[in-house]
């Protein structure tokens, strides 16, 4: 494994940070939102799941793992699959915490999310130390992320997707305090998520250490978070159309207009590497998907007339932190079987095994693989029959 930042591509050993498992895969029905917001958008009916955030989630893991093939900078232009994933995970979470206690709502998130990450440590961590490494006191993030796991630069391509699981984590800790601060003055609040970036951008810049990163990311996507919020408790369902279609626009031209501005700077205008126009872009763009669920949302249910398609959109809901996990090791381990392939003239022959369109079909291949084999993890972490598809 080489070294890999966080968004890029295998190919080309650029920037991983698109990414995303979804933050709350295989979750329960609905549950009506507190008396005091009545206006919530309308949910599933009782036993079904909301299909529109389905289909969504699996659309932001098709891209992430597209993304770390291929590496187009203007994939998170074209759909900002983490700022996506915080905003579906926001509205789970407000819809948790408004029919459990926190602390019990807290710990039902471990126990989904830590499992799976164990079972896929135990691969890495077990090869880097193989390879040499050897971990300081740091191994304690290969428990909890709480901070970013330690690793080796030569499986940095694997582990550097954690970032997302961390800052998730983070979130999932101070939701109980966010939902309370943000209904004490919804849009208020809302539209002041987007200060702490602001001020990370052009007052004081965090410092390049563990600590710092960690901050970046939170204040990258908090807006898209409280958004989710705003989303479960029906603030944004309330909100005139005009309004919520002009600050959408506003966000998405604000972040446009830094992310080409600053080419220079960042050497790119790809959003992964540049946080003040991935959080107002995000903002804009989940904005106007969020508000637009009671309207597209209906027209999904067209999908369970394709089962093949409703089934795999299922599926990647179901193992949606086993993709996550998994896709960089599928990735990486296509190469060499690719490698294999050439010593077959047929498949020399007659295969497109240079092209990076192969690559990725060889991945996914590969993750399906993993699916099979851990996604299983999953179910137990949800007190479901482990099952090897959903």
């Amino acid at each position: 494994m080489g070294a890999h930042r966080k968004g890029d591509p295998v190919a080309n050993r650029a920037p991983s940070a698109s990414a995303t498992a979804s933050s709350d895969p295989g979750r329960a029905p609905c549950v009506p939102a507190r008396a005091a917001f009545p206006a919530a958008p309308p949910a599933p009916a009782a036993g079904g799941r909301d299909r529109y955030f389905d289909v969504l989630r699996a659309l932001a893991l098709v891209r992430v793992v597209a993304y770390h093939v291929f590496g187009w900078p203007w994939a998170g232009l074209l759909f900002p699959s983490m700022g996506v994933m915080f905003g579906l995970a926001g509205t789970l979470m407000a819809r948790s915490l408004g029919s459990r206690p926190a602390p019990a709502v807290i710990r039902g998130r471990l126990r989904r999310l830590l499992p799976p990450f164990w079972c896929w440590g135990l691969f890495v961590v077990g090869a880097m130390l193989v390879r040499g490494w050897m971990p300081g006191w740091q191994i304690v993030f290969w428990i909890v992320p709480l901070g970013d796991p330690p690793g080796s630069a030569w499986g940095e391509q694997a582990w550097e997707i954690l970032w997302y699981l961390r800052t998730y984590l983070w979130f999932v800790l101070l939701s109980p305090l966010l939902l309370r601060l943000f209904r004490l003055a919804p849009v208020p609040v809302l539209l002041l998520s987007l200060a702490p970036v602001l001020v990370l951008g052009y007052v004081r810049q965090p410092p390049e250490n563990r600590f710092g990163t960690g901050l970046l990311d939170l204040a990258t996507y908090l807006f898209c978070w409280m958004l989710g919020f705003a989303h479960r408790d029906g603030v944004l369902a309330r909100l005139k159309p005009a309004a919520v279609v002009a600050l959408s626009l506003a966000a998405l031209s604000c972040g446009a207009w830094y992310a080409f501005t600053h080419q220079a700077e960042y050497g790119t205008y790809d959003l992964d590497d540049i946080p003040l126009a991935q959080a107002f872009w995000s903002a804009g763009f989940v904005t106007l998907l969020m508000y637009s669920r009671t309207r597209l949302g209906p027209g999904l249910a067209a999908l369970a007339r394709c089962r093949p398609l409703d089934r795999l959109v299922t599926v990647f809901n179901a193992r949606a932190v086993t993709i996550y996990l998994w896709h960089e090791l599928a990735l990486v381990l296509a190469v060499p079987l690719i490698d294999r392939f050439w010593e077959v003239p047929a498949f020399a022959a007659h295969l497109p095994l240079g092209s990076q369109s192969f690559l990725l079909g060889v991945g996914w291949a590969l993750v399906a693989v993993f699916v099979l084999l851990f996604g299983w993890v999953e179910d137990t972490a949800a007190r479901r029959r482990p099952r090897l598809l959903p």
